[in-house]
């Protein structure tokens, strides 16, 4: 165990060593936190007020508040996994500079390296998203707090579930990458396609029939709903404090996605819990059994076959 601790310590190191991967890492979700202010916080806002009856007026500081819950839910979304992907360069790096090749020589197995790679990876990534959720908060303190302790706790809870998601999915792919190039193109297939087919960007509700049946197989997407009903149930408790009928509250979380229905049938949030974690564990399982696989491919002898020659 001290040379997989070891390599997880050296992992991280390199990983911090470059200032430029770490802060583009870093800033990153800060970006995406202005970016989102800036184009989505009226989208959201007008999308909600449309869904208000006519004659009921809302504070402004509630209005405020479900919006940024909203932000705040799609920018946690996203970051938890496309960060990972950034924390995992490492990883792909060492097959180029052949130092994964230098590894081999120490008593540490290929899937133990495997998993101190994935290891290293979860600890970097869930620094830079804890990150992440401290800047949103901030900005919510600041437009419309509604948030409990419990919701607090909960939102801490989806974000080391869904950040390990991300790291197990970003594991299972970059081990099958070997060179910079098809490293920075999943990265930007990931960056730029996620946010869409989990719901961070546009409610899957606005989506056709057919492409919410897909979406609603896709564990990114129960990943989004529960940030969202963590982030938003103070809010949406103040809603019908102030006269909002449930009905129209209902209505409020159908369009967000806070409620999600696989083949019409609601999913319950503990369902949502089950959904990706089972996912995590599958995708998990999928990365040592790779690593396993490929121990075996390197360790399996060559049989050579035995040539005579004739002399004269």
């Amino acid at each position: 165990m001290k040379c997989f601790f070891a390599l997880c310590e050296r992992n991280m190191k390199l990983f911090f060593k470059d200032k430029g991967l770490f802060l583009t890492s870093l800033i990153t979700p800060i970006i995406l936190l202005v970016l989102y202010i800036a184009f989505l916080a009226n989208v959201y806002r007008d999308s909600m007020m449309s869904a208000i009856p006519e004659g009921f007026v809302m504070p402004e500081k509630l209005i405020n508040g479900i919006v940024g819950g909203q932000l705040f839910s799609s920018l946690l979304a996203v970051s938890t996994v496309t960060v990972t992907f950034c924390a995992n360069m490492i990883m792909v790096q060492d097959k180029l500079t052949g130092a994964a090749n230098d590894f081999s020589v120490t008593p540490l197995k290929k899937p133990m390296q495997a998993m101190a790679y994935f290891l290293s990876t979860m600890s970097v990534a869930l620094i830079i998203c804890l990150f992440a959720m401290l800047a949103s908060m901030i900005y919510l303190g600041c437009v419309g707090w509604y948030l409990s302790a419990g919701d607090v706790f909960l939102l801490l809870l989806d974000t080391i579930i869904m950040t390990l998601f991300g790291t197990a999915l970003s594991s299972l792919i970059n081990s099958f990458a070997n060179t910079q190039g098809q490293m920075q193109a999943v990265g930007t297939i990931v960056s730029a396609g996620y946010g869409f087919i989990c719901g961070a960007y546009m409610p899957l509700s606005n989506l056709g029939s057919g492409l919410q049946k897909v979406t609603s197989l896709l564990p990114g997407t129960y990943g989004t709903a529960l940030f969202r009903n963590h982030a938003l149930r103070g809010a949406f408790d103040e809603l019908l404090s102030n006269g909002v009928p449930n009905e129209v509250v209902k209505g409020i979380r159908d369009s967000i996605d806070c409620n999600l229905y696989f083949f019409g049938d609601k999913v319950s949030v503990g369902a949502m819990y089950g959904v990706v974690i089972l996912f995590t564990v599958l995708v998990i399982g999928a990365f040592i059994l790779s690593a396993i696989l490929l121990e075996k491919k390197k360790t399996k002898p060559v049989n050579l076959k035995n040539k005579t020659t004739k002399t004269k």
